[in-house]
This record gives structure tokens, sequence and C-alpha cells, in this order.
């Protein structure tokens, strides 16, 4: 690890990001997201298109219209025109989406010695972060579980946690407030880490108990003061808010309560439908939203 030692951090540039996590062949989306004209544009191209100064100038473009921009943290497989986990090539990035008390957050991952020193920090507006990891050597269920690991341990957006995740472009504008923030982005090492690098577990219906055989060490985050039939009604609110498929949100709270109910499927699809009841409660303002792209509920 002594490259971590001698690594420089530096702020990067946009394309320099793209070159930093990307190679120049992999295919990668890109979001346009304009709130105001209620308009989502994805395009799947390869990384340096996007770096391309063209490119580059068509977002600004965007951006200045008043979308956002985002970019997909995994490379797509060739020919793919969207980026469901299915059309995932491989597996490149861990991350954390930090709102609340995200100052904190940041702190205890740099001093807990849980997780490797993150490679990026992007700041995405006033208090608030984005944290990324370079992997190898996971596939799609250890990928998603150590996602879910860091969002329980570190307080990170639960809703961050997929393999096909958006996260903001460093070097433009955050248009989600009224005042403007750039977003921008420190590589802090160049290191590339592996499964065994973190140690991190948590219980949560979207994944298995465990990390992986050799996490089983690690600590076991507990679901704080709620119950956990508390914490699955809220998960599968979470879920459906951002859009995911009922039938979906119910196959995974019933895998995740397999051991300690006597009729999983039932109780996942009564959790479920109670969640769905509070969206069309008077006077409630969460709305399940189809168009969600699978962007954080937060978005920064």
């Amino acid at each position: 690890m002594n490259s971590i030692s001698l690594f420089t951090p530096r702020f990067l540039s946009a394309p320099e990001y793209l070159c930093s996590i990307y190679e120049p062949g992999d295919q990668v989306a890109v979001l346009v997201r304009n709130r105001i004209q209620h308009q989502t544009t994805q395009r799947i191209l390869p990384a340096e298109n996007i770096a391309s100064a063209p490119f580059q100038a068509w977002l600004q473009e965007q951006n200045f219209s008043g979308a956002d921009i985002f970019i997909g943290m995994n490379p797509v497989k060739e020919g793919s025109r969207n980026r469901t986990k299915e059309q995932i090539r491989e597996i490149r990035h861990a991350y954390l989406d930090l709102d609340e008390e995200a100052g904190a957050s940041l702190q205890a991952i740099r001093t807990s010695g849980d997780v490797p020193p993150p490679n990026l920090i992007l700041d995405t507006s006033p208090g608030k972060h984005q944290v990324v990891w370079r992997v190898e050597g996971l596939d799609t269920n250890q990928a998603e579980t150590l996602l879910r690991a860091l969002a329980t341990q570190y307080g990170g957006d639960p809703a961050a946690t997929d393999i096909s995740r958006l996260l903001r472009l460093p070097g433009f504008t955050n248009r989600k407030y009224n005042e403007a923030f750039v977003v921008r982005v420190q590589q802090e090492t160049d290191e590339v880490y592996h499964i065994q690098d973190f140690h991190v577990q948590e219980g949560n219906p979207e994944s298995p108990r465990h990390l992986e055989d050799s996490q089983q060490g690690g600590r076991r985050i507990p679901a704080g003061h709620r119950s956990q039939s508390e914490a699955d009604w809220a998960y599968a609110r979470r879920a459906l808010a951002r859009g995911d498929a009922p039938d979906e949100v119910i196959r995974r709270i019933a895998d995740y309560r397999a051991e300690d109910k006597a009729d999983p499927g039932y109780y996942a699809r009564l959790t479920v439908t109670k969640a769905q009841r509070t969206f069309m409660s008077p006077g409630r303002d969460i709305t399940p939203r189809q168009d969600f792209f699978h962007l954080s509920d937060r978005d920064h």
C-alpha cells in the first residue's frame, strides 16, 4: 500500500475523472435530467467519446439550460441500449452517497479502519459528498451486498446501492437547489481494492446476510431502535418511492426473512401492501416515480 502514501491528491476535471475510472473503449451510460423541462435523456457511449471536447461542450450546454448531469459507475455490455443490472459488464466501483451528517460519515470512513482509503471524494453540494472506491473481482451479489453494507454502516443513501447506479459528473453545476454549486472531485489514491479489503456487514432486505465467508469476523450493524418488521416496512417504502416494482420488493423481503418467517411470501406481500397504502393516504407528498432511471431520491 506504499502507493497510497506516495500519491498526491488532486482535483480532476470531468474528462480527467472519466479517464481515471474508465478505459477509453468502455461503454458508459450518461444521463441528462432537466427537472424544469421534465426531460430525461440517456446515452450509452464509449468513455473516450463522453470525455471528448464536443460531447463535454454539449453537456455544458445542457447543464447551463438547467439539466443535471450523471454518469454510470460501471460499464455496460457492448451494444446495450440501457443500463439494467443484466447489462452491466463488470463491477469497477463501490460507492456511497452521503447526505445527512455527511462530514461525520466521511470522517468515520477515513478513521474506522473498516474500509480502505477512498479513491475519489465528490463534493456534490454544500456539506454533501459521494465517495468512490475502485474495485475488481466482485460479482453482482458481492457488489450490491457491499454497497448496502457501506450505506448502513456510514449513513449513506440506501437508494444508491445497485450496480447500475448513476452518480454526479464533476465539473457541472448541481441544479437541484436554488443556489448553484459546481460539483468537484478529488482523487486521493489510485489503488484498486478487493472484497477482503472491506470489513463491513449489515442486515437489509435487499441483500444476503453476509458479504463473503472471509467477512464473517466483521461487525454486524444493528438495525437501530426499530424492530425488524418496522425496518422492512421502511425499506419497502423507500424502494417503492424510487420506482422499484412491487413484486421485486416483495421477493427481496421474502428472501431476506426466509429464515425467521413461517410464510415469508405472505409476510413480504403484506408489508409491501401496507407500504403502498402510505402513498395513497391524503396529505402525503411521497409518490412512486416510474421515470426515476435509478437515480437517488436525493440526487444531491
